[in-house]
């Protein structure tokens, strides 16, 4: 669900509709930052934030909403400090090191009867080395990326077509 719109008067509606979808269970707003862009004049996220707050104020026996988000949630908090004082408990997971990030990869590959070849795993050990404390670095999510563009281009190998030299017909 969308819940910040281009225009403002579909803003209201998009959010008003996933918080009455979610009542009497948990609203999950992944990548939370994005309702406050302080950038962007036409974003009316800021809307959909005054609405969850009078929900979270109002109904709050009626709903769980957890926000998730990288470190640069903290600047969606401090957008609006009632927000902060109505989420409960802060949660803070650390970021993954480049050998569990590898070790993520390794996985989805042997899932999918793939494995590296041969220095794949030499270059995709270096992507993961990158992984620092700055959200900048590999997720997850950016190795499952990774592993579905080296599965494509394995597809796209084995379908492109081997010139007339390389045939047994």
């Amino acid at each position: 669900m969308t819940w910040s719109a281009s225009n403002r008067p579909h803003a209201r509606p998009r959010t008003k509709g996933g918080v009455k979808k979610a009542m009497g269970g948990v609203l999950f707003i992944d990548e939370a930052y994005y309702l406050y862009r302080p950038e962007n004049e036409r974003d009316y996220g800021q809307e959909a934030i005054e609405i969850l707050l009078q929900v979270m104020e109002n109904q709050r026996d009626d709903l769980v909403v957890i926000l998730a988000g990288t470190r640069t949630v903290d600047t969606f908090f401090q957008s609006n400090p009632g927000m902060s004082s109505r989420i409960a408990h802060h949660l803070d997971f650390p970021d993954y090191s480049g050998a569990e990030l590898l070790q993520i990869a390794d996985r989805m590959l042997t899932e999918g009867h793939y494995r590296f070849g041969e220095g794949a795993r030499e270059a995709f050990e270096e992507y993961c080395a990158a992984a620092s404390p700055s959200r900048t670095s590999p997720t997850p999510a950016a190795c499952a990326t990774r592993s579905t563009r080296m599965r494509l281009r394995q597809a796209s190998r084995c379908c492109r077509p081997r010139p007339a030299a390389d045939r047994d017909d």
